[in-house]
C-alpha cells in the first residue's frame, strides 16, 4: 500500500468510526450510504474497528426488505478518560466514560493555591480515580484540565492570576507522572465546549459561554468551533475596562469587568458577614432582601459585560456558567433587564441567554471531550 492511500485508509476509517458514534445504531449499509464510501471498504474498516474493541454489534436492526442489518455500537467503555478542573478553591475530578459519562467524581477544597500544593492534590485524585477505574482495552485514554488562566497551545499556564501562577509546566509534570496523553485547557474555552458537546449550546452554532467564578472568563464558539485565537489566548474579557480608575484587578491592572462582577467582588460587597457564596445563597432562599439585592448588583455588573460581548459577536446564545450560576434565581432579571435597556435591538432578535445545564461539570467534561477526541482521532490514524 503506498503512502498515499495508507493516509486515504486512515481518514475514512476516522469518518466510519465518528459516523458510529454520532449516530449509533447504526448498519454497514448506513454508514456507506452517508459516508459516500464503498460498501466493501466499510465492511473492511468495520472489521478492523470490531477487532480493535472500538465498537460492538448487536441482533439485527429494521429491515427495508431483505435480510436485516446488523447493528453497529460505539464501544464507549474500550477505555475511560480523567477531567480535572482547577479552581481557586477547590479541585474536582471525574472519570468519565468515552461518551461523556461521568463514572466517578471526586471533589476536594483547596485552602490555598501554591503550584506543588495543587499538583500534589491533582495527582493524589488522578491516582486515585485510576485505582477504582474499572478494567478495559485501552484503560486510561488520556488526561484533560481546565484552569482558570492563559494556556498556550503547548499545555503550559502562563499565566493564573487568581492562581498566583506564572510559567507552569502542568502538562509536561501530568504526563511524566502518568505517562498518557495530557491536554491542558483554559477552563471557560473547556466549559464552552463541555455546554456544545453536552449541556445547554447543543442546538446552537455560535455561542459564548462566561464562566462566573472567583474570576470571569469567556469561551467563544464560532460555527461550532472553539475560536481560541491567534495563540490560543482568546476569551480573557474579564479584564476588559468597564471603569476608567476603577478596582485593581488581581491582573495588575485597574477597573477590570471581573473586579466587578465575580464571586470575589460579591464576597467584597458582602462584607465580613458572609464568607461564602453557598451562604449568601442561604440568605437569599430565607427571603433576606439584602442578600437579594447584592445578587442584584452582580447581576447588573455581568450584564452590562455581557451586552459589550453581544453587541460584539452578535451570537446566538449566552450561556452563564460556574459557580455564580447557583444563584440564577436573583441574576437573571438584572442581567435581562441590562440587555434588553442597552443592547443594540438588532443584537437582541433570536438571541437565547440561557445558564449551564451541566452546573459545576461543564469544564470537566469539555476538557474529557478533548481527550476522547484525540483518542479517537490517533486510534483511526495509527491501527
Amino acid at each position: 500500500m503506498t503512502w498515499n492511500q495508507q493516509i486515504v485508509k486512515k481518514n475514512n476509517k476516522a469518518l466510519v468510526l465518528q459516523l458510529i458514534i454520532e449516530k449509533e445504531p447504526i448498519s454497514r449499509a448506513d454508514i456507506a450510504q452517508v459516508s459516500g464510501l464503498h460498501k466493501a471498504t466499510v465492511s473492511s474498516l468495520v472489521n478492523e474497528l470490531l477487532e480493535e474493541e472500538l465498537i460492538y454489534e448487536s441482533g439485527p436492526g429494521e429491515s427495508s426488505g431483505g435480510r436485516r442489518p446488523v447493528i453497529l455500537h460505539f464501544n464507549k467503555v474500550a477505555g475511560f478518560a480523567i477531567g480535572i478542573d482547577i479552581g481557586v478553591n477547590y479541585v474536582l475530578s471525574v472519570l468519565t466514560d468515552l461518551k461523556g459519562n461521568i463514572l466517578i467524581e471526586k471533589n476536594q477544597p483547596l485552602a490555598q493555591t501554591v503550584y506543588s500544593e495543587v499538583m500534589s492534590t491533582v495527582k493524589n485524585m488522578i491516582q486515585s480515580l485510576i485505582n477504582e477505574m474499572p478494567g478495559s482495552r485501552y484503560g486510561i485514554v488520556g488526561i484533560g484540565a481546565g484552569v482558570p488562566g492563559i494556556v498556550n497551545k503547548e499545555g503550559s499556564v502562563l499565566l493564573a492570576p487568581n492562581l498566583g501562577w506564572k510559567n507552569v509546566q502542568l502538562k509536561t509534570d501530568l504526563e511524566n507522572e502518568f505517562r498518557v496523553p495530557v491536554m491542558i485547557e483554559n477552563e471557560a474555552n473547556a466549559g464552552a465546549v463541555g455546554e456544545q458537546q453536552l449541556g445547554a449550546g447543543q442546538d446552537y452554532q455560535n455561542i459564548i459561554y462566561i464562566s462566573a467564578g472567583i474570576g470571569i472568563g469567556v469561551g467563544i464558539i464560532l460555527n461550532k468551533v472553539l475560536y481560541q485565537g491567534r495563540n490560543g489566548f482568546s476569551g480573557e474579557m474579564g479584564h476588559m475596562i468597564i471603569d476608567l480608575n476603577g478596582k485593581l484587578c488581581s491582573c495588575g491592572s485597574r477597573g477590570c469587568w471581573e473586579a466587578y462582577s465575580s464571586e470575589n467582588a460579591l464576597l467584597e460587597m458582602a462584607g465580613k458577614n458572609t464568607d461564602s457564596l453557598e451562604a449568601l445563597i442561604k440568605r437569599a432562599e430565607n427571603s433576606d432582601e439584602a442578600a437579594k439585592h447584592l445578587f442584584g448588583e452582580i447581576g447588573n455588573y455581568l450584564g452590562f459585560g455581557i451586552n459589550n460581548i453581544i453587541n460584539t459577536f452578535n451570537p446566538d446564545q449566552v450561556i452563564i456558567g460556574n459557580r455564580l450560576a447557583l444563584a440564577k434565581e436573583w441574576m437573571v432579571q438584572p442581567i435581562r433587564t441590562i440587555i434588553e435597556n442597552h443592547t443594540l435591538s438588532h443584537h437582541q432578535k433570536e438571541l437565547q441567554l440561557d445558564f449551564s445545564k451541566l452546573g459545576k461539570y461543564s469544564t470537566v467534561l469539555g476538557v474529557t471531550a478533548f481527550v476522547v477526541e484525540n483518542f479517537i482521532k490517533e486510534e483511526a490514524r495509527t491501527s
